[in-house]
């Protein structure tokens, strides 16, 4: 990190006084290298991190009952309304800036901690009134209690945020498994011992808690917090530009919860926010790594002045045919899925996954637009987006809200195109792509969800009334075979850059400065 003003990243760039770097060369030394490695590590650990986690919620789930997580998804939208409050964009602010000093970086500290030592007494003060308003009195102890979690994030995100800059993510790849490990056994043990709801409540405290020590002492030492913010006007600005988007954000995410959370039962309620939470595992769970690593990745390439778009593209590509089949498969599944993972008290949600999982792909590609503008100094782009779709999607659930958990869903059927057009339209200039390109890059995903979806539904029609999980594991292996045939003799290429990447040979998997094929064949 820069602690003296002056540009020590490794790869870092400097240029003649009067000399235009040139966009179309390479990008700086060992780039590729240090990306691969960040997102190794960060993936890796996500994937370790996901496995301790859904090993544990498939258990706990079947120990507690919907309405234990309806009452957890109460309580939730008021955390999250406060959340955006927290301070991550003053932290963020660190890793876009060029160069930071300690004055700096104390500066994000004191920040940090003022805005979250008050965001936990605000939360204390609502909590009778949050009760009051869902007419469970339960939610005031709970909302107490998870004020907690405001304490531990000033020790999260600013180291994080002094480690991702020099995207440095294998240490906070140990500090997230061991975090997870801490958090599962807590709610496997509460839920085991009957403690209920309170198995959801504490579980995430103990993971903050753990994951604080663990990046705090891998970032060590801190610089001692700065209250004195003179100077610190770009810090406000981007950080607070951050704020924003975070606020419109939980307005758009938390909004279908806040609404229904009146209208309907703690059971239906559980039943959609668990519904919503299973088809989120993707989007919520392996996109923020991948924009993590690319948000300084972006940083770097900018301040070198080299294009967005060869990685922008590649990004793409890539979630478009992981995710791509992932939902699909599961919207085509989810009867057998849930009978499967969740137990039968849980298939009334079947529909409501099936519904979301539908629209998720979208989703999941306006998702990985927002480091690319944020990265160039655009975070206004961000704002804008985040105001649309806090306007589209709260004005979908309220329509929906009267139809029941199907009408929110339909609501989603219509709000995410939307947001995901505008977004494109604003990010893609940016970035330095055209229309075509982008969707040259998802065409292959395209065309495989396609042809797996026709071979699964041909399948089910002469399907056996089998157990569900002997159907699940069919269907999931018919899907499976064909998405992958399909990419493989249309794509090859597609597979082996990818393959090559994997196996870090930088020659046959291009990165940033390289042009990569994105038309549709």
């Amino acid at each position: 990190m820069v602690m003296n003003g002056t540009d020590q990243r490794p790869g870092g760039a400097h240029h003649e006084a009067g000399q235009a770097p040139d966009p179309a060369g390479p990008a700086p030394e060992g780039f590729a290298t240090r990306v691969r490695s960040a997102l190794a590590w960060r993936y890796g650990s996500q994937v370790v991190a996901q496995i301790i986690t859904w090993g544990s919620t498939l258990l706990v789930v079947r120990l507690l009952d919907p309405s234990d997580y309806g009452l957890f998804a109460m309580s939730q939208v008021v955390l999250a309304a406060l959340a955006f409050l927290n301070g991550w964009g003053f932290a963020n602010s660190l890793i876009q800036q060029e160069s930071i000093g300690k004055r700096d970086i104390g500066q994000a500290f004191a920040l940090l901690l003022a805005l979250n030592f008050g965001l936990a007494i605000l939360q204390i003060l609502i909590a009778p009134y949050a009760a009051l308003y869902y007419g469970e009195p339960l939610i005031e102890t709970m909302l107490y209690i998870q004020a907690l979690l405001f304490l531990t994030t000033p020790f999260i995100a600013l180291p994080s945020a002094l480690l991702s800059r020099e995207l440095s993510f294998r240490t906070q790849a140990f500090a997230n498994i061991i975090a997870s490990v801490f958090g599962a056994l807590t709610a496997l043990g509460m839920a085991w011992y009957g403690f209920g709801v309170w198995a959801l409540v504490w579980a995430p405290i103990i993971a903050f808690a753990v994951r604080a020590v663990g990046v705090t002492v891998a970032a060590w030492p801190l610089t001692m917090p700065v209250f004195n913010f003179k100077g610190a006007g770009a810090m406000v600005s981007y950080g607070g530009a951050m704020t924003l988007c975070q606020m419109l954000w939980i307005v758009q995410s938390q909004s279908d919860i806040f609404i229904a959370g009146r209208l309907f039962d703690p059971y239906e309620l559980g039943l959609y926010a668990e519904a919503l939470f299973l088809t989120l595992i993707v989007t919520g769970r392996f996109l923020p790594p991948l924009n993590e690593v690319a948000f300084p990745a972006y940083s770097e390439l900018h301040k070198a002045g080299r294009s967005l778009g060869p990685y922008f593209l590649r990004s793409v590509r890539t979630v478009a045919i992981l995710t791509g089949p992932i939902y699909i498969g599961l919207a085509l599944t989810a009867p057998e899925a849930i009978a499967t993972l969740f137990g039968s008290k849980w298939m009334p949600m079947a529909p409501i996954v099936a519904g979301l999982a539908l629209i998720m792909p979208l989703r999941s590609l306006e998702i990985i637009c927002a480091p690319a503008t944020n990265a160039t100094g655009r975070p206004r782009i961000d704002v804008y987006t985040s105001l649309v779709g806090a306007v589209v999607f709260t004005t979908g659930f309220l329509i929906g809200v009267d139809y029941g958990a199907l009408g929110l869903v339909q609501a989603w059927w219509v709000a995410a195109p939307l947001l995901l057009v505008f977004t494109l339209t604003l990010t893609l200039p940016i970035a330095g792509v055209g229309a075509w390109e982008w969707f040259g890059s998802i065409w292959p995903a395209i065309v495989g969800c396609a042809a797996m979806a026709v071979a699964v539904l041909a399948l089910k029609t002469v399907l056996p009334d089998w157990p569900a999980p002997f159907r699940l594991a069919a269907m999931a292996a018919t899907g499976a075979l064909t998405y992958s045939a399909v990419i493989w003799f249309g794509w090859r290429k597609v597979v082996e850059e990818s393959w090559a990447m994997i196996r870090q040979r930088p020659a046959s998997a291009p990165m940033p400065g390289d042009r990569i094929q994105t038309t549709a064949g």
